[in-house]
């Protein structure tokens, strides 16, 4: 009989909640999202429930929406993940550290220094969400005036992927000898440099950072597109995937893992988890109020500036009480659009009640109880909808709270999540290999 599978659990925590509502909630944090000291409560309590990360996404301009929805936002300012993980390692021990870095607006070199520098510095836990950055405005902010084509930044992105993960295999693992006696501190002949030179990308390195702890730090990766697909096949070791049906999800699922294997990898070795808002109550009915609640917390501003965003348009002009209009293509989230335009064909949404659903949080939802949310956990894992859930928490430190101590238990309870942290990296939570040194793979077999 085959061994049981087991659940990952990372905890989607920039905004420190995705409901738009969330900082309006009684008794939430309104200032969670820019306050180290809270921050830090939440990312031990976190730790405390054993989940394998904290996962921190990223924005490089303020959110393309009308000001009039924009001044409703709490995430119009939040650090940046770079300089905060560094710090939330240093008060945690356990739990994964995945920060967000666009490939559009970095260069490689920059990406890759500052993700094995946090690798060290936390002892094994990062991981780098890879994006192409879907906000045009974000070109406005680097010296460019149009964003770049959606196919022409996925071409990019690979190649950045390959640059940043040569560079992480800069040095072998045994390069530095740091020997007193004969004053050698590292070995030569155990660096390589890089010398990229692609359609994209002009490299030389080596990089001036160690090789990580875990050989590269976790590569993640969301975006539900053909593009988005195929590049999280290939390189990605964690997706972040858009909830929806079940089946839709299963659908993904199979894809993606059959895409890899195409490609001559290991499916095992990719983690789908899925996004998912959670609201807890002590019974189902109380939890759906709780929802009721917290939906009815966002003003009509925010959900026309939300599906603004969706959709890479401005919805104002649109006829609220009438069905959504034709939608021309753009430069913004393909998958984002996609989501949108089919929710509202699906089930026969006028503008207004499109743009209520989405302005709250229009993504997959598991409201209930400790049991039937565990429940509908358990369902997706062994129907191989998912690995896990990237959990979305309804406000903090409240949602988070009930996660940690009602949920978790349930889950351990059945035998589906871990009670007790069973390694030190990252890539040990979540079951994945180290990766060998690519320049360095014979040379450290042979002295095996």
């Amino acid at each position: 009989m085959p061994a049981q599978r087991r659940l990952h659990l990372g905890a989607f925590m920039r905004p420190v909640s995705i409901h738009a509502g969330a900082w309006r909630y009684p008794g939430a944090w309104p200032e969670a999202n820019f306050s180290f000291p809270r921050l830090k409560h939440l990312i031990q309590r976190l730790e405390a429930g054993r989940f394998d990360a904290f996962f921190m996404a990223d924005h490089l301009a303020l959110l393309n929406m009308p000001v009039e929805a924009l001044r409703r936002s709490h995430t119009v300012t939040s650090f940046d993940p770079l300089t905060l993980l560094p710090a939330l390692a240093a008060v945690t021990e356990r739990i994964g550290l995945i920060a967000t870095a666009s490939t559009t607006y970095n260069d490689p070199y920059h990406v890759a220094r500052k993700f094995a520098s946090l690798d060290h510095i936390s002892n094994g836990r990062a991981g780098w969400n890879v994006v192409t950055t879907a906000n045009p405005d974000a070109a406005l902010n680097f010296g460019h005036d149009e964003h770049m084509a959606h196919g022409e930044r996925y071409r990019r992105a690979r190649e950045f992927y390959d640059v940043v993960t040569g560079l992480w295999d800069s040095f072998a693992d045994d390069a530095f000898i740091r020997d007193p006696e004969s004053g050698i501190f590292w070995d030569p002949s155990r660096m390589h440099v890089l010398n990229h030179e692609g359609p994209e990308l002009k490299v030389r390195g080596p990089l001036n950072v160690a090789r990580p702890v875990q050989g590269w730090p976790l590569i993640v990766q969301a975006g539900a597109s053909d593009a988005g697909r195929q590049l999280a096949a290939e390189t990605a070791e964690m997706v972040f995937a858009a909830g929806g049906p079940i089946a839709d999800a299963r659908a993904f699922y199979a894809d993606v893992k059959g895409r890899a294997a195409a490609h001559g990898r290991n499916p095992d070795h990719i983690k789908i988890l899925p996004g998912a808002l959670v609201v807890v109550g002590a019974t189902v009915d109380e939890a759906r109020d709780k929802r009721a609640l917290l939906d009815s917390l966002v003003h009509d501003e925010s959900a026309i500036g939300a599906l603004s965003i969706a959709l890479g348009v401005d919805a104002r002009a649109f006829d609220p009480d009438a069905p959504l209009p034709e939608i021309p293509e753009t430069e913004h989230s393909k998958s984002g659009r996609e989501r949108a335009i089919t929710l509202a064909r699906r089930e026969g949404l006028t503008v207004r009640q499109l743009a209520q659903r989405l302005g709250g949080y229009g993504g997959a939802a598991i409201v209930g109880t400790p049991a039937t949310i565990a429940d509908e956990m358990q369902d997706w894992l062994e129907s191989r909808a998912c690995d896990g859930f990237n959990v979305m928490f309804p406000h903090v430190p409240g949602g988070l709270e009930d996660f940690v101590t009602q949920v978790v238990p349930e889950l351990q309870r059945r035998g589906i999540f871990r009670t007790e942290y069973e390694g030190t990296t990252l890539r040990e939570h979540l079951g994945l290999p180290r990766p060998e040194n690519r320049f360095f793979r014979q040379a450290a077999r042979a002295a095996e």
